[in-house]
């Protein structure tokens, strides 16, 4: 699947300091000053190098074991070490200057100053917290790691060491989102944790391990009210799933299934209100596809109704008109019980008036895209149905389907296998010329770009195709012959495109897995050579 699209700094700022006064409108002033008054004097603001660095991170040591015996000295009375806490602000403000010399970052790990600075995520004014947060949102941000990769390693290593993922999720159960300066921390957090996982993949199964962050992202995605952070943490919630089975098999035990179909079904008869909301809507059922991954999932899945759930927002026709196809498509792919339960609640109407190209038309199904997006999902769906349904009524039920009202649907399967293959062919032609530029393509490479080009729709709608001809059914078999002959195509050609698939059949999931799933083609390869 599709990973969730990096968020740029500028596309949601988080919430901004409204007392401070540096701050107006997303602008730092202080910056805009230095700059201003640098230009005046005909200098430049001055870049930070190594004795620079050693100048603020003393000044930030001296200004914390002030702050620190002030506390103990003073523990009951405020007043007493109010002043220290400004100055220990100030010096982390100071610190956020590195963000300008990544290559300074394995210098600033030397100097051991990041215990110190990572431990303050528990100081118990959540304030000195924040800054600590913000100070490594900027030192983590994208856009200063960028090309800086052994830098940005090493500092990411070293926080690790320090405990960071603990005391930053720590950290975000004593904040509170009524406060519009904590709500802008938990919003850095969130951030941080990305930036790492970016750095260092491991990061996302790391973080669910060592934290409670995942039971704390479960319950942000259930608040009804809509806001930047929900957004952000179904964003976060998203990427720890994808390309994860340890933190699919880890939410789905914590109830993350029925969680995420809970924050999903306020959308089943409306939709979202902004572009923000629907990006929201789309991490949601991203989250719900990763999590339909694992086997037990699935069966979670339908305990919790998600099959009624997902028939249900289909007949709405709202926005998550595709995504809840998706989610079908994962949910019903090798899980025969998914495929029952989908016949047995009536999905086969609302999934055929889909495959026959009657969509609910919006903005965002206009797209082009959207729609091939839409009817490649619904081949996928029809074909894991005929793969979980082998036998008795309800295989009776799906059948008749390609019957009713003069066979249109295999009309339209016939239609979908031209249009497909077409693709395929234009993509092998413009393949051919480009081995006449010299730019060679070994066979697994032409393979690859050709199932992007539909190849692998293609080899679905055979394998359709195959289950329908087996069926015996002399009405079927004879419009399909009708509609070859009629593309001056014959059953040798289905069947070629059903060899190829099956000589492709990969054994990730183990040789008896390959084994079974090269015996089912090999039936309908057999069926249409004769």
């Amino acid at each position: 699947m599709e990973k969730p699209q990096k968020r740029k700094r500028d596309d949601t700022p988080p919430p901004l300091d409204a007392g401070d006064a540096t701050v107006e409108n997303g602008v730092d002033l202080s910056l805009l000053e230095a700059i201003e008054k640098s230009a005046q004097n005909g200098g430049t603001v001055a870049v930070l190098d190594l004795r620079g660095l050693k100048k603020l991170v003393l000044s930030f040591e001296r200004r914390l074991r002030d702050n620190l015996e002030a506390r103990v000295m003073h523990p009951d009375q405020p007043d007493r070490f109010a002043d220290s806490e400004v100055e220990l602000h100030e010096e982390l403000d100071r610190l956020k200057a590195l963000a300008g010399a990544p290559e300074l970052y394995a210098d600033f790990v030397a100097l051991n100053v990041v215990p110190s600075i990572v431990g303050l995520l528990g100081h118990e004014n959540s304030d000195i917290a924040s800054d600590v947060v913000n100070l490594l949102t900027d030192l983590t941000d994208a856009d200063v790691l960028e090309d800086n990769d052994e830098p940005a390693a090493a500092l990411i290593d070293s926080l690790l060491t320090n405990n960071v993922l603990e005391l930053l999720v720590q950290n975000i159960g004593r904040l509170s989102e009524a406060d519009p300066d904590e709500a802008a921390a938990i919003y850095n957090t969130l951030a941080i944790i990305e930036n790492m996982i970016e750095v260092k993949p491991a990061v996302a199964e790391m973080v669910c391990e060592r934290t409670k962050l995942l039971r704390w992202l479960l319950g942000r995605i259930k608040v009804r009210e809509f806001d930047g952070n929900k957004q952000y943490a179904s964003e976060i919630l998203a990427i720890l799933l994808q390309n994860s089975p340890a933190n699919q098999k880890r939410l789905g035990q914590m109830n993350g299934v029925d969680a995420v179909l809970q924050a999903v079904a306020m959308y089943k008869s409306k939709d979202p209100k902004s572009s923000d909301e629907e990006e929201m809507l789309e991490n949601l059922f991203d989250c719900l596809c990763c999590l339909l991954m694992p086997v037990e999932n699935k069966e979670r899945f339908m305990k919790s109704e998600g099959v009624e759930l997902m028939i249900i927002i289909m007949k709405q026709k709202k926005s998550a008109y595709g995504s809840a196809i998706r989610a079908l498509d994962f949910a019903m792919t090798k899980y025969p019980p998914a495929c029952e339960r989908f016949v047995d609640v009536l999905g086969l109407k609302t999934a055929f008036a889909a495959f026959m190209g009657k969509i609910p038309m919006s903005k965002k199904n206009k797209k082009e895209r959207y729609q091939e997006e839409l009817e490649e999902r619904i081949i996928s769906l029809i074909a894991s149905l005929f793969g979980g349904i082998v036998r008795g009524s309800r295989r009776d039920r799906l059948l008749s389907k390609f019957v009713e009202n003069e066979c249109e649907k295999i009309d339209r399967l016939m239609e979908l296998y031209m249009r497909y293959s077409d693709r395929v062919k234009v993509e092998s032609e413009r393949m051919d010329e480009l081995e006449l530029d010299d730019l060679e393509m070994d066979e697994e490479e032409r393979y690859n770009r050709r199932l992007e080009a539909g190849l692998y729709t293609l080899q679905l709608i055979a394998v359709i195709l195959g289950h329908l001809w087996s069926s015996e059914h002399p009405q079927m078999q004879s419009r399909i012959e009708l509609l070859l002959r009629q593309q001056r195509l014959s059953k040798k050609d289905v069947k070629d495109i059903l060899v190829e698939y099956h000589d492709n059949i990969g054994d990730l999931e183990g040789p008896e897995e390959k084994d079974r799933a090269q015996a089912k083609v090999q039936k309908f390869i057999t069926a249409f050579g004769t």
